[in-house]
């Protein structure tokens, strides 16, 4: 993909602009010196703007790791090594701004990703926002989405990162096989089961229906279609090549007044005698020995540890495959101050913000439907926000999609929160009634 400097639609201001749809884009900026997060806060903070709007594509950054990692800027591609991966992306069910931390192992020598566990949505307009990540060392971490506080969490705690930074003390012994001669069956075939006499597996499922009259009036002799009459041979049909004429096929007019036409046959109606393949019935397994699984044992790659070891910060990189253009990128920061993030925010992000949504309103303003869309939005905001309720989080993800798919037709909102009210009383009964 050809990366261009171009302006921010509406304004003056520049940013690095992706300009080909379904292509892969690479770029990395190498810093004057690496930056240690180890000690004190950080604040890592762009800008991304979908003028196009984002329907599959990322817009994330890579803070890369020293290239004694083994990588080299003229080769930067989704194999150089990074420490953080940071921002948007969308693509189906994916809609989240990642939070990645790649953190080697000291016990096992291996780099592990782990993931921020459910990451703010990305925003869906054509606006420009400011992403922001602050890392505090009290090991605190914070997502902010224009400013406000989407996520908190904390880079030790469990619930927080998948795979958790600090992996678990025990785990299953690998080694250990399940005995040949363990039952895990609740419940078996009764043994002691025998088949009626009167079971006739061969009975067919359905039967003629012997009570049935052919109705009066039926036209035995007439076909259910008929040649079309006004249907002419075309002048440039040759038989030849072309094969015999034959005129298209109508609905036989005959047969519209009468009760049927063609060969009457009875119905067809259930077999009473019925009954399909005999099998025994179920009874409690006298062998269960409950489910098998290893015992647990000592986790060789465990350890402890007061904070993430977080690898410095030596270049920063733009490596993404997206089926959209028009994604700008722009005034890309790391401070050590959040102060700083907060008055850069204010000063580059703001003034633009402002005039992309006054356009925004008078666009809609000019279409007559600001109301009906103000109403949607918030229609839409309550609807996210059911979406997180934690014991909805199993149906999370179709709850979102269908979320998406209903805001490309707002017209049918009043459709769809009827409908979701409907999902979302499905799970509540689902969940009292333990899914029966």
């Amino acid at each position: 993909g050809i990366w261009e400097h171009s302006k921010s639609e509406g304004h003056d201001d520049y940013g690095l602009l992706v300009t080909e749809k379904a292509r892969k884009y690479a770029i990395v900026k190498e810093l004057e010196e690496p930056v240690n997060l180890r000690d004190g806060t950080t604040v890592l903070q762009y800008e991304a703007r979908f003028q196009n709007g984002l329907e599959c594509g990322g817009a994330y950054l890579k803070y890369l790791r020293p290239q004694e990692a083994g990588w080299k800027p003229k080769e930067f591609d989704n194999g150089s090594p990074y420490s953080i991966m940071f921002g948007p992306d969308i693509c189906g069910l994916t809609n989240k701004v990642h939070f990645i931390l790649k953190q080697k192992n000291p016990k096992s020598g291996e780099y592990v990703e782990h993931h921020l566990i459910d990451p703010p949505r990305v925003p869906s307009d054509k606006l420009s926002h400011v992403y922001t990540a602050i890392l505090k060392p009290d090991n605190e971490i914070s997502i902010l989405i224009d400013g406000e506080v989407k996520k908190k969490g904390n880079f030790l705690a469990a619930q927080d990162f998948d795979p958790p930074i600090i992996p678990d003390k025990t785990i299953p012994d690998p080694n250990e096989k399940k005995p040949e001669d363990w039952d895990d069956r609740v419940r078996i075939p009764d043994p002691n089961a025998v088949k009626p006499d009167d079971w006739d597996e061969n009975a067919p499922m359905e039967i003629e229906d012997m009570e049935a009259v052919k109705p009066e009036g039926w036209l035995d002799d007439e076909p259910e279609e008929i040649d079309d009459p006004e249907a002419t041979k075309p002048e440039d049909w040759d038989d030849e090549e072309d094969g015999v004429w034959e005129a298209p096929k109508i609905d036989n007019p005959k047969c519209q007044t009468a009760p049927g036409c063609g060969e009457w046959k009875r119905p067809m109606k259930r077999n009473p005698a019925f009954k399909g393949i005999w099998n025994p019935p179920l009874v409690d397994n006298p062998n269960y020995k409950g489910i098998w699984k290893p015992r647990d044992i000592p986790n060789p790659n465990y350890f402890e540890l007061d904070k993430p070891y977080f690898d410095p910060i030596a270049a920063i990189g733009i490596e993404i495959w997206t089926m959209q253009e028009g994604i700008l990128f722009d005034n890309i920061l790391i401070a050590k101050d959040e102060n700083v993030a907060e008055s850069y925010r204010d000063t580059t992000w703001k003034p633009k913000f402002v005039v992309e949504k006054e356009k925004q309103k008078a666009e809609e303003e000019a279409a007559g439907s600001d109301d009906l869309g103000g109403f949607q939005k918030k229609v839409f905001d309550v609807l996210y926000k059911f979406a997180d309720i934690p014991f909805l989080s199993k149906y999370k993800l179709q709850i979102l999609d269908f979320i998406e798919k209903a805001e490309e037709q707002p017209n049918l909102t009043i459709g769809v929160l009827v409908s979701i009210v409907v999902v979302i009383l499905t799970a509540i009964f689902m969940l009292i009634f333990s899914g029966k």
